[in-house]
């Protein structure tokens, strides 16, 4: 039997196992999956009055919020790609990647108006401009709650979709390279968000900090996989370490995703605030390799489990998950944090290598080095409107990261040298890509 593999699946399993568990708290909004669904309907029904057709590109500029986890889903039943934006660009780069992607609508959060009001006579392709947080409504935009409450939450007749279809567009770019957008289908992103919540151990009784940007780097899928699961997802939306402490003991947060700055940030608010927590908490890690004395900090110090992932955007992203196995169980507790610190080892669904000049495999002894190259039912489609760059990327079936590698005696991966970042148009700060 063949059933189509589509990420409005996810929320589905959500809501018929845990409609009345609380899906969302974003500040003084709680919503359970039930009320998630309905937003999600009423969504649905208000693009589809914008005329908005499958295929049409629906962009999104906002911080981690309900409305914007609410929009994966309601663009996704309307058969649109959902297309997130970085919050850290200036007005004329969002005029280019929104032509570029030829967006329909989009949505921004009130507090980031200012960034794209100047361009505005620039863009080409937007029909439509909503502002979530906005009470009022002007020539140029409407107000989001105003504009939803007009639509029923009654269950939207979805368009079909096949998981082949673009889900998801995202855009990366070199630090002084044009913006490529990334295609990422319903399969790639679906299959990934599988693998991910097996190696992450997500479960219905996790309570995940979105601290990471939902935006940045396909937010690592998360929005996928811990809605499939049934977890609490709130809301934060600055890497402020205070805050952040203040929601583990609110919320009984036991899963957070980070970058290395951020977690270094963390560590220095912790140390000189010695703050006190004892919940467990799993500390998911990518986007450049993270000093040893962090894990040390993380699993002595606070007591949480480090877990450090490695992929890019092109790739849904994660492909790697450094882990002790349980086969090497007997190494020492610094050996341990050794082996944390490196990018691991494949993650089911990705073949993983560390290859040659020749494409061969190099040896495992630590020493040798040679480019990671992937292959992966989770890799991209392809790039927008760039057969070139795509081809560059892709070559005889393996996708090139670009990034140098060794693997150790025992098969874990270790970066030397990172290619020059394609930091995700999602974050200028730092990135899986």
């Amino acid at each position: 039997m063949f059933v189509p593999l589509v990420l409005t699946d996810f929320l589905d399993r959500a809501v018929s196992l845990y409609g009345n568990k609380t899906a969302v708290i974003d500040g003084q909004q709680h919503v359970t999956y039930s009320e998630l669904n309905q937003r999600v309907n009423q969504l649905s029904h208000g693009l589809n009055h914008l005329q908005v057709k499958k295929g049409d590109k629906v962009a999104y500029l906002t911080p981690n919020s309900l409305e914007m986890l609410e929009g994966f889903f309601g663009v996704f039943q309307v058969g649109g790609i959902m297309t997130p934006l970085d919050t850290n660009l200036e007005p004329m780069e969002y005029a280019y990647i929104l032509n570029h992607s030829e967006s329909k609508v989009l949505f921004v959060d009130e507090s980031l108006y200012s960034l794209i009001s100047p361009a505005i006579h620039e863009f080409e392709t937007v029909e439509t401009i909503i502002v979530i947080g906005s009470v009022s409504e002007t020539d140029e935009y409407y107000g989001y709650n105003k504009w939803i409450e007009a639509f029923p939450k009654t269950v939207f007749n979805r368009i079909e979709l096949e998981e082949e279809d673009i889900a998801t567009l995202l855009y990366t770019r070199g630090t002084t390279g044009t913006p490529k957008g990334v295609l990422l289908t319903h399969r790639s992103n679906y299959l990934h968000a599988m693998s991910a919540m097996h190696h992450l151990k997500v479960t219905d009784r996790d309570c995940l900090l979105h601290m990471l940007p939902m935006y940045h780097v396909n937010g690592w899928g998360s929005p996928f996989y811990y809605t499939a699961n049934g977890a609490t997802q709130v809301m934060q939306k600055e890497s402020d370490p205070e805050k952040m402490f203040e929601n583990i003991h609110t919320y009984d947060i036991n899963v957070i995703h980070m970058t290395p700055p951020v977690l270094g940030s963390v560590l220095t608010y912790y140390n000189n605030d010695l703050e006190q927590t004892k919940q467990d908490v799993r500390v998911v890690v990518a986007g450049s390799v993270p000093p040893q004395d962090y894990i040390v900090q993380v699993e002595d110090e606070l007591g949480w489990e480090f877990i450090q992932v490695y992929g890019m955007t092109e790739m849904s992203p994660l492909v790697t998950i450094s882990q002790v196995r349980s086969q090497h169980h007997y190494f020492s507790k610094e050996e341990k944090y050794v082996t944390k610190a490196k990018i691991g080892y494949p993650m089911i669904g990705s073949d993983v290598r560390v290859a040659d000049k020749q494409g061969h495999t190099v040896p495992f002894d630590g020493v040798s080095v040679g480019e990671i190259v992937v292959r992966s039912n989770n890799a991209m489609d392809g790039y927008l409107k760039n057969p070139e760059a795509t081809s560059e990327m892709i070559k005889n079936g393996w996708l090139h990261t670009g990034d140098m590698a060794v693997v150790d005696t025992d098969g874990y991966i270790q970066i030397v040298e990172r290619k020059q970042l394609d930091y995700d148009v999602t974050s200028k700060t730092d990135a899986t890509r």
